[in-house]
């Protein structure tokens, strides 16, 4: 039974955000808010495999980022595709045969282009017909392949990883392996989050599958917590990303703390959660959102 008490050196940031123990995956993590999580997580001692479509990206991630004193690699997928997820996990079993300490679903796609409305404008919202046409400009393909990414991607990785991630509970004594599903505060929010309804609302099925996951999970002793980050420069947010993987962003924000997200603020939350000093963390979620769910109406 753990008593609680610590000596002074057990309290420090050294300690409860060391992260060397950690092997990691990082779906999404050649650019955007992915990178940012695998940046801080190499640079505080993890190994860090990356998965991604587009293998000169990672590439590019790799010969940039993998400077330690963690170790960085790649691992080309898609994690929209079970098979793809069975097929990663089966990998990951070889190079990492004593498990892993940390999965973070973290690729997403937002298909609501037909009715954003910062590309398509925004309707009367006082006349029904407005708001009918508008939203039915929404296209079915592309409102399931949102899903398809954004909630049955991290469906199946989780459930195809969850041995390993167990073996690495085991691996490491006094901590739990975790899953952090990136999210969004799109899903909280209770507006049209500009236009888009599949991408908001397959980030509030996100996060709910998090908590049915951390709930399934629990005897097997693997936490489940959420990252439902505001806006960050990402390529879904700006557009694109220059040579260094990175986006620039460049926009006013009503939130309270007047910007928008950076590298430090997503780095200090997933060191947080992969540290030694989370394990007490299960099933909750996190908003680095700079207090935006503050001033639009959402449900947290």
């Amino acid at each position: 039974m753990a008593t609680g008490k610590r000596e002074n050196d057990q309290l420090k940031t050294t300690d409860l955000f060391d992260v060397s123990h950690v092997t990691a995956v990082v779906t999404g993590g050649g650019t955007g808010i992915g990178l940012m999580i695998t940046q801080a997580l190499v640079t505080n001692g993890a190994t860090v495999f990356i998965t991604g479509r587009r293998e000169e990206t990672l590439e590019k991630t790799v010969e940039q980022y993998n400077t330690g004193p963690g170790k960085l690699h790649l691992l080309t997928g898609d994690v929209s595709k079970k098979s793809e997820c069975i097929r990663l996990a089966k990998e990951m079993e070889e190079k990492a045969p004593e498990g892993l300490q940390l999965l973070v679903n973290n690729a997403g796609i937002a298909r609501d282009q037909e009715t954003q409305f910062s590309k398509a404008g925004q309707p009367d919202l006082s006349s029904p017909t407005a708001i009918s046409g508008h939203f039915l400009k929404s296209e079915e393909s592309k409102f399931l392949e949102t899903y398809q990414t954004n909630v049955m991607g991290q469906y199946f990785m989780s459930m195809a990883f969850l041995p390993l991630l167990a073996r690495g509970t085991k691996a490491v004594p006094g901590y739990s392996s975790s899953v952090v599903n990136v999210s969004s505060m799109s899903g909280a929010m209770k507006n049209s989050s500009g236009g888009q309804f599949a991408y908001a609302s397959s980030k509030a099925a996100s996060t709910h599958l998090s908590r049915m996951l951390a709930t399934v999970f629990k005897d097997v002793k693997v936490r489940v917590n959420v990252i439902a980050p505001g806006v960050f420069p990402s390529e879904m947010t700006a557009g694109d990303s220059g040579e260094d993987n990175k986006s620039k962003l460049e926009m006013e924000m009503t939130n309270p703390s007047g910007r928008t997200g950076i590298d430090s603020d997503m780095a200090s939350t997933i060191l947080f959660l992969a540290g030694k000093g989370g394990v007490f963390y299960n099933e909750q979620t996190l908003y680095p959102d700079g207090g935006q769910t503050l001033v639009v109406p959402a449900q947290k």
